[in-house]
């Protein structure tokens, strides 16, 4: 009896043939919408992280003049003068007008020097850093972010009064601060309000302060409760 041999052929697939020449270009085109889907959905979140950056370094550039370069040369003896009656009560709390001018405007000349430097500045974003990862946090392209000074800088003397023991108080000045910020990045500007507020000189009051008058020396005005100045 004759064997029978059974011939087994093996199939043969076919794949298809791929160009190899647009593989380029649809790379290219998947990455072009990777990037706008990308821009479209992560600018709301740049844009807030840098302006809350550029206000972070606005305000430790305007901080950093005012302690370095403006402190050492206020006296709050200078500055203020405390009137107290016959029966040892405060009466009145003067303002020297004069002094306080020239506080100010020296205030408004070095922060405005302070702020020409930050302009020259840029800083970067990692994008991770923006996307609020903690592991990619020092990953990812890095968003180049430029802060400008514009407009007037407003420099204002303000008090604040604070209870500090048995009949004493404590009698606070501050130098408040207000400037106007432009924030830059790839495709998008916006402005933004900086306002710091540094405290400079302090003193206790000892007695009973009543609601004060306070009055700055030459002017007609009088305020209660605060001091005013500003430069326009």
């Amino acid at each position: 009896m004759a064997r029978r041999w059974r011939v087994r052929r093996k199939l043969k697939f076919k794949f298809p043939r791929v160009n190899f020449l647009f593989l380029p270009i649809i790379m290219f085109i998947i990455a072009s919408l990777l990037f706008v889907w990308l821009e479209h959905n992560l600018k709301p979140t740049i844009k807030s992280f840098a302006e809350s950056e550029a206000n972070l370094i606005a305000t430790e550039v305007i901080n950093k003049a005012i302690y370095e370069k403006v402190l050492y040369q206020i006296d709050y003896n200078e500055l203020i003068t405390i009137h107290k009656d016959n029966y040892d009560r405060v009466s009145l709390i003067q303002a020297n007008s004069i002094k306080i001018s020239h506080l100010i405007s020296s205030t408004n000349l070095e922060i405005r020097e302070s702020l020409k430097e930050l302009e020259k500045q840029n800083f970067e974003i990692p994008l991770g850093q923006a996307l609020g990862s903690h592991f990619l946090a020092t990953y990812g392209p890095k968003v180049k972010v430029k802060a400008i000074p514009v407009g007037e800088i407003d420099v204002q003397l303000i008090q604040d009064f604070h209870e500090a023991g048995i009949n004493q108080t404590r009698h606070i000045l501050y130098l408040d601060v207000n400037v106007d910020i432009r924030v830059v990045i790839p495709t998008l500007t916006d402005k933004i309000r900086v306002n710091t507020k540094a405290p400079i000189a302090e003193t206790i009051i000892v007695g009973t302060v009543p609601e004060t008058i306070v009055r700055l020396e030459g002017m007609d005005n009088l305020f209660r409760g605060s001091i005013y100045g500003g430069i326009d």
